[in-house]
């Protein structure tokens, strides 16, 4: 090549003396054409694998910039895991709510009375009472008492009183009240996350391996509340520095993407210490899936204690530190006393 050709010098000869002196070749002369041209067919061609490389690379670094900003909008909206403020699992009958620190559900004082109403539970149906002159809404009308449908049903009931928000949730069949607050002190400190820098070595190429007897139901422990049973279609299979690793993952029939669960030796300083979520698209036609860890980010218990976050089943634990994606979020770590 060009830029590694040996210099012409003035004793060195040429192809036409050393076959016949004094009579240029039309054979080598051709040959040397040839050669020319396969040299720059190959030096446009690798330029143009260079190109696409820090193309793709570049496009790959935007798209990782823009789920992140999407990510910081979503925290920074009112309604984030960072307004979370309350949750109270409840017991079957009456679950009294209040500003009383002695009740079952706890709301903030600034919104509602010591006592101001109660949450029946019965044969699964949650009924809300609330006190009169409590400001309590419901898609813009005033409710005293209503039917509450849990996130199970899809079509969620959320009642309004103020900055507050509340609603009931479902997890391993238990019930509870979740409260959020869009004034919330968490929410108004909030300063932003902190990521790796974006490395391409952390997008790997997997393998989709389908469970053999077909989707099972995987027992996943959580931060609190009951173990969550989820669907696990299979797992995927990867390489990392030459050694084999592989990550269940989980999704319901119909999910367009897989849902992974997955801790690693980061865990507990430089990232979260109940692990980290990733979600991935489902395989290609070739069994191949984009696990992108530049992705990664904490679960919603960073951020607040009244979150039922899932954590990493045994196998789903790394031999390794995953060194890409979101880091632990700074006030986490004030919390908790580890910095």
């Amino acid at each position: 090549m060009a830029g590694h050709a040996r210099p012409v010098t003035r004793n060195a000869p040429n192809h036409a003396t050393a076959l016949s002196p004094g009579i240029k070749s039309p054979y080598l002369s051709i040959v040397m054409f040839y050669r020319a041209i396969r040299f720059a067919a190959v030096a446009t061609a690798a330029m143009t694998l260079i190109s696409m490389a820090c193309s793709s690379a570049s496009s790959h670094t935007e798209e990782v910039l823009a789920w992140r900003a999407e990510r910081l909008a979503s925290l920074q909206s009112g309604d984030s895991w960072l307004a979370l403020v309350g949750l109270y699992w409840l017991e079957e009958g009456d679950n009294p709510f209040g500003s009383n620190q002695a009740l079952p559900v706890v709301m903030p004082a600034s919104h509602v009375p010591p006592s101001g109403g109660r949450f029946h539970l019965a044969d699964g149906v949650v009924t809300f009472f609330a006190v009169p002159g409590l400001d309590v809404m419901w898609d813009g009308r005033p409710v005293d008492r209503m039917i509450l449908r849990d996130d199970s049903a899809g079509d969620i009931t959320v009642l309004t009183l103020g900055t507050l928000t509340f609603h009931v949730i479902k997890r391993a069949g238990e019930l509870a009240v979740r409260v959020k607050d869009s004034a919330s002190e968490a929410l108004a400190g909030f300063e932003g996350l902190d990521y790796y820098p974006i490395d391409e070595k952390w997008r790997i190429m997997a393998r989709y391996v389908a469970h053999s007897g077909g989707a099972m139901q995987m027992a996943v422990p959580t931060f609190q509340g009951p173990t969550q049973f989820l669907e696990s279609p299979g797992s995927l299979e990867f390489e990392i520095d030459g050694k084999p690793h592989s990550l269940a993952v989980f999704a319901e029939a119909g999910d367009d993407w897989l849902f992974v669960i997955f801790g690693d030796e980061t865990n507990g300083r430089a990232t979260y210490g109940g692990g980290r979520f990733i979600y991935v698209p489902r395989a290609d036609d070739n069994g191949r899936v984009d696990l992108d860890f530049n992705r990664a980010y904490s679960p919603p218990c960073v951020f607040t204690p009244f979150a039922t976050c899932p954590l990493p089943p045994p196998q789903n634990r790394l031999a390794l530190k995953v060194e890409a994606g979101e880091k632990n979020y700074a006030q986490h770590l004030t919390d908790m006393g580890e910095r």
